[in-house]
């Protein structure tokens, strides 16, 4: 078997990812189909209306928080996808060099849907177990009848079952589709590495003839992995907007919801952080270790690898703090417009400065964690490979 249970146990953020959404929609569109029985119920006008709310709250959460990990867990799994594909190049060149076609290599690839299923499974059972909490909130002031938690099949279905299967083609038919090279080329893979280097370093000596070193690397090392620039972006958007959001919840939802949303948003956060500074540090460990050789300080080589990405991690944070701001406004003055004694929403510049420091805190010491790992690389080790 080309791809083990090893590989796929390295998608443990797509897992988390995905457990996230499913528990979020599960607990959500269950609350739907189980208030659902009791509209018949309704006789009062005021009441119907805090129906409909509660129907449409679930809707825009499953809705926007689902579609946006799923969105994000596919951009993962291609990239873990196109990266395994990259670091075992030579592997699969031979045995298309044995006759191997690329479908038959390509299945091996359905394994990696084991993470999808896994994360939804855990989302799907954590659901449960947080239900009846959830609903006795969602009915806190007894507005509504008494609401019973059922079981449905069909979220199951949709949600542990179908993204399963989903996930698993997915991987094939993009393996399949990165496979499609000539077997010199997977045999011989440094060859368009060194090809596009010096084509780079042509264009950068034509262009920025006075440009330092480290510069040039920060930039090149930003243009050559704009995937992991996206995760960079993403982790500070979850923090940024979760953190951010928490702090409304409070007035606007429940504790409860608070809580569970700067859970999931420091999840997030974390795990997508960790994947992108790992990939990135152990993709130029080379490239390090040659630096070092020539005399550049640690200092140095954390801004050539890792400098760059700071900005744009401040731009995740602007992205996600007008994210939650847009969304809430949407959400009181659409959703609930109709629903008396709901606070106004205004943007809360104490909570922004907050999370902006937590922020800078956080990413800093990470920073500093990641910048103690490049000085604990071995020259020795490195250079052994060559």
């Amino acid at each position: 078997m080309v791809v083990g249970i090893k590989d796929a146990a390295k998608l443990f953020v797509i897992s988390i990812m995905v457990c996230c959404a499913v528990l979020v929609c599960t607990m959500f569109l269950n609350f739907n189909m189980d208030i659902a029985a009791i509209k018949d119920e309704i006789t009062s006008e005021t009441v119907m209306i805090f129906y409909n709310a509660q129907v449409s709250v679930a809707k825009v959460v499953s809705a926007v928080s689902g579609g946006c990990l799923l969105i994000t867990s596919i951009i993962m799994l291609i990239f873990y996808i196109k990266h395994y594909v990259d670091i075992h190049k030579k592997e699969l060149g031979i045995l298309k060099a044995l006759g191997y076609s690329n479908l038959k290599i390509a299945k091996n690839f359905w394994i990696f849907g084991i993470s999808v299923f896994i994360g939804a499974v855990i989302g799907f059972c954590m659901a449960f177990i947080i239900m009846p909490l959830f609903y006795e909130i969602q009915n806190e002031d007894k507005i509504l009848p008494e609401i019973s938690i059922n079981f449905h099949m069909e979220l199951f279905g949709y949600f542990v079952i179908v993204p399963t299967f989903v996930f698993a083609l997915l991987s094939i038919m993009f393996a399949y589709f990165r496979l499609k090279e000539p077997v010199l080329f997977l045999l011989k893979d440094n060859l368009q590495v060194a090809a596009k280097s010096g084509k780079h370093k042509k264009d950068k000596e034509s262009k920025e003839k006075d440009c330092l070193f480290t510069d040039d690397l920060k930039s090149s090392t930003l243009k050559s992995r704009k995937t992991l620039t996206f995760f960079i972006i993403f982790a500070s958007f979850c923090f940024s907007s979760m953190t951010q959001m928490s702090f409304s919840m409070t007035d606007l939802s429940s504790e409860m919801f608070a809580v569970m949303i700067i859970l999931i948003g420091l999840v997030l956060a974390f795990t997508t952080l960790f994947l992108a500074i790992t990939t990135v540090v152990n993709s130029n460990t080379k490239t390090i270790a040659m630096m070092r050789v020539f005399g550049y300080s640690q200092k140095e080589c954390c801004h050539a690898i890792l400098g760059g990405y700071r900005f744009i991690s401040y731009i995740g944070f602007v992205i996600g703090t007008i994210y939650q701001y847009v969304l809430l406004r949407i959400a009181v003055d659409i959703i609930f417009k109709d629903i008396s004694n709901v606070p106004e929403y205004k943007f809360d510049v104490p909570a922004m400065f907050i999370s902006l420091i937590s922020f800078i805190v956080i990413y800093e010491i990470i920073m500093y964690c990641y910048s103690e790992r490049i000085k604990k690389i071995s020259i020795k080790e490195v250079m052994l490979e060559y």
